[in-house]
């Protein structure tokens, strides 16, 4: 019985040993191949003094490295923490420290620009290329020294144990790890490759991030069914219908940024033949946008979604409720609850907003050393007997949404500062700590305006004595492309509210039609 996450790998392996796992540009990594090199590496990091719940970082490409590094940390009992590629060292190091990482798997040009911002001694770092080792670097390994190919893994896990930490922004702040058991991870994987009908002879082409859990779930689902993942770095979305063609790919999943820019390209014929579902998540995808993909991929399932890091997914709307229901999330996903509340926890009539809470086995065990915000996020599930010694825990989303008379779910907005754009979730205040590190800025504040390709847009304001294009600048060399500020204004003054904060409300409104056509 698979009741851990590496052993989706291990079923498979003896299963269908020869079936390919991974594909990644010429390589193809069979199931087989993939469960020796995992066991391989667990062994060898327990050989080294690895110890259980200890953390690995991974700062990596989407490679078959990365991969075997997340699976590989899981089978030695220790917790895998993804980092996104596309971060800076700043974020990168503060997600290292955070996490207390152990080990550190990265490359030899991210490890460079780690020590040269942030000399951390407390960590190993392990690279996956072999580029010569440099001599004044005492904690630095090489992974194909670590394999072992004669110790047995020492598995001593329950299901209830962490597996790994996703970070994702919080509405203040720096981000935030959210930690999610081997529970949380199988459940979601066999909860989504129910609905979406996965199985062996799947394609999947995992586009999106391994440390977004969106991505991550690409690899879940295609293990848990024995089917195979197509490893890739798009730089322009034509890359991705390049490679739906080349790999003959038959699931495909994206944030709605993406899809806008897919749905217009002309698609090639054996991209669309081959495409048996697409799905959509990290955003509303506009009507308008669902509608073109009808139209270009009609033989192929659209499935519309909601989740968010701390339940992993929440709700799908079957593909042939698409064309009557273009703007609805649809509703729960096997095996989750979902409800639409008021604050003081009594359900929505319907039509009536609420706040969208998630409770059931997919529910996160909390934030990462981070015990008040978990208290915040994580509360009792409304409607649960009160007279038990324990009631069960529910993540409240933060995210407004409404139910029509059929049950249907609807997205509303947000009732926090958090800014949705292409699928992240950004912070606000993570932006405006960069701005106000340039000295030359008195004030700043970051917020999100409509964008009919991305969600959100985001906008600084700040007062300053140099000009935009200095703090343009200044946040590009310090912030990932996706956190970028599509429009930077000065001003005299910024308003605030009541409480004398920055009143980000009221800036937005001032901006909200700017990227209307």
């Amino acid at each position: 019985m698979a009741y851990l996450i590496h052993h989706l790998i291990r079923d498979s392996a003896a299963n269908a040993a020869q079936s390919p796992a991974l594909l990644f540009k010429e390589q193809v990594v069979n199931y087989a191949d993939l469960w020796q090199v995992v066991t391989q590496l667990a062994a060898g990091l327990q050989h080294i003094g690895l110890k259980p719940d200890e953390r690995i970082a991974i700062y990596l490409p989407k490679c078959p490295e990365a991969v075997y590094c997340m699976f590989a940390a899981a089978a030695a009992n220790a917790v895998f923490v993804p980092i996104n590629p596309l971060l800076k060292p700043e974020q990168a190091a503060h997600i290292i420290d955070d996490c207390g990482a152990t080990f550190v798997f990265t490359d030899s040009g991210r490890l460079a620009l780690l020590h040269t911002f942030f000399p951390m001694q407390h960590q190993k770092f392990v690279l996956i290329d072999n580029l010569k080792k440099d001599s004044r670097l005492s904690n630095v390994l090489f992974m194909r020294d670590i394999v072992r190919e004669a110790d047995p893994v020492q598995e001593n896990r329950i299901d209830a144990d962490m597996a790994a930490i996703l970070y994702t922004s919080g509405s203040t702040g720096l981000p935030k790890g959210v930690v999610l058991s081997h529970s949380n991870l199988l459940a979601g994987a066999r909860s989504v490759a129910t609905y979406l009908g996965n199985r062996p002879g799947d394609r999947l082409l995992a586009v999106l991030p391994l440390s977004f859990d969106y991505g991550l779930s690409q690899l879940t689902t295609a293990f848990l069914v024995s089917a195979s993942v197509v490893l890739m770095e798009y730089l322009l979305p034509r890359d991705v219908l390049r490679f739906a063609e080349r790999y003959q790919v038959t699931g495909l999943a994206a944030v709605p940024s993406l899809w806008n820019q897919l749905a217009a390209l002309e698609w090639p014929d054996q991209a669309r033949n081959s495409l048996r579902y697409i799905t959509s998540s990290g955003g509303n995808i506009s009507v308008a946008t669902t509608k073109k993909l009808g139209s270009l991929l009609p033989t192929t399932k659209i499935f519309l979604m909601y989740g968010l890091t701390e339940a992993f997914r929440s709700t799908y709307l079957a593909p042939e409720l698409v064309e009557e229901r273009p703007d609805s999330i649809g509703k729960a996903i096997p095996n989750a609850e979902v409800m639409i509340v008021r604050p003081d926890g009594s359900e929505c009539a319907p039509r009536e907003p609420g706040e969208l809470v998630h409770r059931g086995t997919l529910v996160a065990l909390g934030y990462w050393n981070a015990p008040e915000k978990t208290e915040q996020r994580f509360r009792p599930a409304p409607g649960r007997p009160r007279q038990l010694p324990t009631r069960e825990r529910a993540v409240w989303s933060g995210d407004i949404a409404f139910r029509d008379e059929e049950g249907f779910i609807y997205f509303v907005g947000r009732n926090d500062d958090l800014i949705k754009t292409s699928g992240y979730r950004v912070s606000p205040e993570e932006i405006e700590q960069i701005a106000l590190a340039l000295s030359d800025v008195e004030d700043a504040a970051a917020f999100g305006v409509p964008h009919p390709a991305i969600g959100q847009a985001i906008v600084l304001v700040t007062k300053a004595s140099c000009d935009a294009e200095k703090i343009r600048q200044h946040c590009q060399l310090h912030l990932p492309q996706y956190m970028m500020p599509a429009h930077i204004e000065k001003a005299s003054r910024l308003p605030l509210s009541s409480n004398g904060k920055i009143d980000r409300q009221q800036l937005a409104e001032s901006f909200r039609d700017m990227f209307r056509t």
